[in-house]
C-alpha cells in the first residue's frame, strides 16, 4: 500500500498521531487521574516493538508528526530505544509530552536519540500549590528538567498549563513572565472533562481561554501569530518577546473543523476523537498479524470512517468520557 494521506469522511487529512507508551505516571495530577489508580496489567500494554511498528505504519500512511505521550512516557523502561527508532523515520516533527520529572537526567539523551521537541507540564510556580495539583510532584525537579531541556538544545520547548479557577488562574501573569525569562513557549489549556474527578467542581473551576487571554492582555499586548503547530493551539505573540502564547480551547473555541490527529492508547486502541469513544482495536491486529503490515494498514485506513465530525464537551459535571487523561494520552 503506497504512502498516501489518511482522510476521514469530512475531508480532513489525518497526518498527526499521538502514541501513548504507558498509562503510568510518577505524578497524580488532579485533572488527569484519580489519587489511587489501578493501572493496566503489563500484557495489555503494547510492547515498545509494537509501538515502533505502529509509528512506522502511520508514517507509511502519510503521518508527518508523531508525539509520544503517557501517562508519563519517561517512566517507561527503555523509552530511549523507541525514541531512537521513531527518530529515524524522517518525520517533519517528532515530539514528546512529559511532566519534566525525568528530564534532568534524560533530556540530553532524548535529543541525541532524535527527539525534536518537548512539551512540559507546568501548572504552578508555587511549590506547595504544585504539590497539591500534582499530589506527588516536586516543583524543583521540574524546573531543573526545563533547564536541562534548554541546555540540550531541542528544536522547540513548550510549557503546558491547565488553568483552573481558584487553583492556579491567579498565576497566569507569573507563568508568562517565567516563559519570557526562559525563552520557551507556553500554552494555556481548558480542563477537559475526562474521568470523574473528586478534587474540584469542574464547572466552578472552568477558566476559559478568553478569560486567560484577558488576564495576559492587562500586562502584554497579544498579536495573533501565523504559526501553525499542526495541533489544536491558537498562537499569539508579544511585541517585545519571541515567546509564543498558545490557547487550547476544547470548550470555548471548538477546533474540530481542522482536526488532523488521532491517538493510540497504551493498550493499542486507536481513538479517533479525544471527546468520543469511537475507536478501533489495533492491538488485536498487531498480534494477529505479527509480520505482515497489510492488515494493520487496512485497519487504520478503515478506522478513519469512525472519526466523528466534532466532540461535545461540557463543564456541568456530566462526564460522558469515563476514561482518565492518563489512559488517553496527552
Amino acid at each position: 500500500m503506497a504512502k498516501a494521506p489518511l482522510t476521514d469522511r469530512f475531508g480532513r487529512t489525518i497526518n498527526y498521531v499521538r502514541l501513548s507508551v504507558t498509562d503510568r505516571c510518577d505524578f497524580r495530577c488532579v485533572y488527569c487521574m484519580a489519587e489511587d489508580m489501578t493501572f493496566l496489567p503489563r500484557q495489555q500494554v503494547l510492547t515498545l516493538e509494537e509501538i515502533a511498528r505502529l509509528a512506522r505504519t502511520f508514517a507509511d500512511l502519510g503521518t508527518e508528526k508523531i508525539r509520544l505521550t503517557g501517562g508519563e512516557p519517561l517512566v517507561r523502561r527503555d523509552i530511549l530505544q523507541l525514541v531512537k527508532e521513531v527518530g529515524s523515520f524522517g518525520l517533519k516533527d517528532f515530539a514528546m509530552t512529559t511532566n519534566g520529572s525525568q528530564l534532568p537526567h534524560m533530556a540530553e539523551a532524548l535529543k541525541k536519540a532524535g527527539l525534536h521537541r518537548v512539551n512540559i507540564s507546568l501548572d504552578s510556580l508555587d511549590p506547595d500549590k504544585f504539590q497539591r495539583i500534582t499530589r506527588t510532584g516536586r516543583l524543583s525537579q521540574v524546573l531543573d528538567g526545563i533547564d536541562a531541556a534548554r541546555e540540550a538544545g531541542f528544536r522547540g520547548i513548550k510549557l503546558n498549563t491547565v488553568v483552573m479557577k481558584g487553583r492556579n488562574d491567579q498565576e497566569v501573569p507569573e507563568l508568562i513572565e517565567f516563559a519570557r525569562r526562559k525563552k520557551v513557549d507556553i500554552s494555556f489549556i481548558e480542563e477537559m472533562p475526562l474521568g470523574v474527578v473528586t478534587e474540584h467542581d469542574r464547572e466552578e473551576a472552568f477558566c476559559s481561554s478568553d478569560e486567560v487571554r484577558e488576564i495576559i492582555q492587562r500586562h502584554h499586548t497579544l498579536v495573533p501569530a501565523t504559526t501553525d503547530s499542526g495541533g489544536p493551539a491558537r498562537y499569539y505573540r508579544m511585541q517585545d518577546s519571541p515567546v509564543q502564547v498558545g490557547f487550547i480551547s476544547p470548550h470555548s473555541h471548538n477546533f474540530c473543523g481542522t482536526c488532523n490527529r488521532v491517538r493510540v492508547t497504551a493498550e493499542g486502541r486507536l481513538l479517533l476523537c479525544l471527546g468520543n469513544e469511537h475507536s478501533a482495536d489495533l492491538r488485536r491486529v498487531l498480534r494477529a498479524h505479527p509480520v505482515d503490515d497489510i492488515k494493520l494498514k487496512q485497519a487504520i485506513v478503515d478506522a478513519m470512517d469512525l472519526k466523528p465530525e466534532r466532540h461535545h464537551f461540557n463543564t456541568n459535571g456530566d462526564v460522558q468520557i469515563l476514561r482518565f487523561m492518563n489512559m488517553t494520552g496527552g
